[in-house]
C-alpha cells in the first residue's frame, strides 16, 4: 500500500532547482536510503515529506492520517529535561500545570504514557536521567525515541549515525533492522546503508532515480547509467555542431524549405542550454614530503592522565613507515589525547615518545579549529597567495578548489557559508597543500557524501607514507588501516592486526561480554583474561586446520558474493523455478558452513 506520492514536485533556494519535477512512491514497510552528493537535496527531500517545506511546483499525496517524525542530523543544543520529557513530548498535544509546577500528562493521555514506557525500555534507556549530561550517541538514541513515540507512518532520519561512536552506531543500526515502520534515511555510512536498506534513491542534478537492489549493485548500474548518458550527450553535441556549421552558411539555411531544420537547431540549443552537467569528481592528491626513517613513532610505556583520569595506562607500540594505523574507542574515550601524545603535542605523564627521522605530520583536526572564519575559503586553503605548490607543480589557488569541488564564486565566499560537508572537503583541501610523510586524520568521514568518502579512501590507500585514522566508519577501517589501537576503558589500549572487522574475530570473549558482566553479582566478578600460558596447546591436526582455514573462508565468501550478485540481477529470476531453488538454497549452506569456518578459526587461535 502506497504511503506516500510525490508527483512531479519541484524544490529550490535560487538558482538550478534543487529537486526538478521529481515522482517517487513510499510503501508500507520500505527502508529507503537516499544518496547523493553534498547539497544535492537530500535533506531538503526529507523535509518535504515531513510537511517542513512546501514544494514549488507539484504535488505531495499523503494516505489518510499519515504521520512522519523527523530527526535531523545535527543534535538540538537545548535538550534540557528527563528523558521521560522530552519522549513523552514527541507524543503529547498537550500537557497540562500541575500546583507543585511539574508537567504531567493530561486528562486521557495515560495510554500514550504507557505506550512511551514501553519505548523507552525497549531503546534501554532510564527514564529519569537528564538529557544534558548524556553522551551524542544516547541524546541521538532519545531523538529516536521521541520520534518513535509519535508513532509516525513514516520514520525520517537525517545521518543518524553523526558523530557517534561504533557502539552507538551498532546499537542503533540493530535496533532499526527490527524495526517494523517505514523508515526513510540518508546516510554516508557504507555498512549502515547496506545492512539496513530495501530501496536506494539517489538524487542528481534535481533528477531522482530509485534503485531495487543492495549498495554494490547499484553502483555498477548507476556507473553503466552515466556512461550510456556521456555517450548520449556525446552524440547529441556532434549533431549539434553539424547543425551549427550549416546554419553559419547563410543565405541558404534560411530559405523557406529549411525553417524547419533551423527550427530544430532552435530547439536543440534549448536543450543543450538546459541541461545540467555533472559536477566533477573529487581530484584529490596529497603534497608528499620526503621519506621519514623506516621507524616513525617509538611509544616506551606511555601514561597519561586527564582531570585524574586514566587516558592511556603503560602503551608500547611502534609505527614504522608505511603503516597505516586505526584508532577505535567510544566518543570520550581519549582518542584525540592519545593523537596528541603520539605527535608531542602533549607530555606523557611517564614513558617516552620518539619520532624517527624526517617526520611531517599533516593534521585533520575533527573540530575544524584549523580554519579561519574570517577568511574566504581560497584564503584558508593559500594563506593568501594566488597559487599552492603540489609535489613540485605550481597550481593556481582557484584551479586547485576546483578539484575538490569549490566553484571561483564558492572560492571566493566566506566559510561561514559552507554546509559541514564542504567544510570537511575545505579542511582536505588544505591539509593536501602540507608536505607530509605521514597523515594524521581524526574523524574526517562526518558529513562527506559517499562518493567523496570513497575518493578519500583510495588517496589513503595510494599514500606512500603512513597514516594514523581516528574514525567510526568501519568500511574505512575495514578498507584502509593495517592494525588498529583500540582504547578499551580504563587506560588499556590493545593493538590488532588488520581493520574493523579482524578486531571484532580477535578480541577476546571479555570485550563482547563487558555489558553483561557489569551487571553480574559483586560475588561473582568480571571474567578474567585468559592468559596465553593456560591456552591449550594445538595439536598437529588442529595446527594444520587453523592454516587452512583462511584460504576456506575466503572461498566461502568469493562463493557468496558470486551468489548475492547473481540474485541481484533481475534477469536471474526469470529462470526456471529449479535453478532459483537450487540457487537459495546453496546461499543458505555457503551462509551455515561460513558462520561455522568462523567459529572454528576463533576456537583455534583463543
Amino acid at each position: 500500500m502506497d504511503l506516500l506520492g510525490m508527483h512531479g514536485v519541484s524544490a529550490g533556494f535560487g538558482g538550478p532547482p534543487l529537486l526538478d519535477r521529481i515522482d517517487l512512491r513510499v510503501e508500507q514497510g520500505e527502508r529507503i536510503c537516499i544518496l547523493g552528493r553534498n547539497g544535492e537535496g537530500k535533506t531538503t527531500l526529507l523535509r518535504l515529506i515531513h510537511g517542513q517545506l512546501e514544494p514549488d511546483d507539484g504535488a505531495i499525496e499523503r494516505s489518510p492520517g499519515l504521520t512522519t517524525a523527523l530527526v535531523d542530523q545535527e543534535v538540538p543544543g537545548k535538550l534540557e529535561g528527563t528523558i521521560l520529557d522530552v519522549v513523552i513530548g514527541g507524543a503529547l498535544p498537550s500537557r497540562v500545570q500541575q500546583k507543585d509546577g511539574t508537567d504531567q500528562p493530561a486528562a486521557g493521555d495515560w495510554q500514550i504514557r504507557k505506550s512511551t514506557d514501553r519505548i523507552i525500555s525497549r531503546m534501554n534507556l532510564d527514564p529519569a536521567a537528564e538529557v544534558s549530561v548524556l553522551s551524542a550517541g544516547l541524546k541521538r538514541r532519545v531523538l529516536i525515541a521521541r520520534a518513535l513515540a509519535a508513532e509516525p507512518g513514516i520514520l525520517l532520519l537525517d545521518e543518524p549515525t553523526n558523530h557517534l561512536d561504533i557502539e552507538a552506531i551498532t546499537w542503533i543500526e540493530e535496533f532499526l533492522a527490527r524495526y517494523e515502520g517505514t523508515l526513510f534515511f540518508v546516510t554516508h555510512d557504507r555498512i549502515f546503508l547496506q545492512k539496513l536498506a530495501t530501496r536506494i534513491v539517489h538524487l542528481d542534478r534535481g533528477r531522482l532515480t530509485s534503485w531495487n537492489c543492495d549498495y554494490p549493485t547499484f553502483l555498477r548500474r548507476s556507473q553503466a547509467e552515466l556512461e550510456a548518458e556521456a555517450r548520449r550527450n556525446a552524440l547529441f553535441d556532434k549533431r549539434l555542431a553539424v547543425e551549427e556549421t550549416w546554419i553559419r552558411k547563410g543565405i541558404q539555411a534560411r530559405r523557406t524549405r529549411n525553417e524547419g531544420r533551423v527550427r530544430d537547431l532552435k530547439r536543440m540549443r534549448e536543450e543543450r542550454r538546459a541541461r545540467r552537467e555533472q559536477a566533477g569528481r573529487v581530484r584529490m592528491e596529497a603534497h608528499q614530503a620526503e621519506r621519514t626513517g623506516r621507524k616513525v613513532i617509538m611509544a616506551e610505556k606511555i601514561s597519561y592522565d586527564w582531570e585524574g583520569k586514566t587516558v592511556i595506562d603503560s602503551l608500547t607500540t611502534t609505527i614504522m613507515r608505511g603503516d597505516r594505523v586505526g584508532i577505535i574507542g567510544p566518543n570520550g574515550s581519549g582518542k584525540t589525547t592519545l593523537l596528541k601524545v603520539l605527535l608531542h603535542e602533549l607530555e606523557p605523564r611517564s614513558g617516552s615518545v620518539r619520532h624517527g627521522t624526517n617526520l611531517e605530520a599533516a593534521y585533520f583536526d575533527q573540530l575544524r579549529e584549523r580554519l579561519d572564519e574570517n577568511e574566504t575559503v581560497q584564503d584558508n586553503v593559500s594563506g593568501g597567495s594566488s597559487t599552492v605548490v603540489i609535489n613540485g607543480k605550481t597550481r593556481h589557488i582557484l584551479g586547485y578548489l576546483q578539484d575538490f569541488l569549490f566553484p571561483p564564486e564558492r572560492a571566493r565566499s566566506p566559510i561561514g557559508w559552507l554546509s559541514g560537508g564542504e567544510r570537511n572537503r575545505l579542511l582536505l583541501a588544505k591539509l593536501f597543500t602540507l608536505p607530509s610523510n605521514v597523515l594524521v586524520l581524526d574523524e574526517p568521514t562526518n558529513d562527506l557524501d559517499v562518493e567523496t568518502l570513497e575518493l578519500l579512501e583510495e588517496l589513503l590507500l595510494d599514500y606512500r607514507g603512513t597514516v594514523l585514522l581516528v574514525s567510526h566508519d568501519r568500511a574505512l577501517l575495514n578498507n584502509v588501516v593495517t592494525s588498529t589501537l583500540v582504547l578499551e576503558g580504563e587506560g588499556r589500549i590493545s593493538e590488532y592486526v588488520g581493520g574493523y572487522d579482524d578486531w571484532v574475530r580477535q578480541r577476546p570473549p571479555v570485550a563482547v561480554a563487558a555489558e553483561p558482566a557489569k551487571k553480574t553479582s559483586a560475588g561473582k566478578g568480571r571474567q578474567k583474561r585468559q592468559s596465553p600460558s593456560a591456552r591449550r596447546r594445538l595439536t598437529y591436526r588442529e595446527q594444520q586446520e587453523l592454516i587452512a582455514l583462511p584460504e576456506r573462508i575466503e572461498a566461502l565468501e568469493t562463493e557468496q558474493a558470486s551468489l548475492h550478485q547473481a540474485m541481484a540481477d533481475p534477469a536471474f529470476y526469470k529462470k526456471e523455478e529449479s535453478a532459483i531453488a537450487e540457487a537459495n538454497s546453496r546461499l543458505k549452506e555457503v551462509e551455515k558452513e561460513l558462520a561455522a569456518a568462523y567459529k572454528r578459526w576463533e576456537e583455534l587461535e583463543l
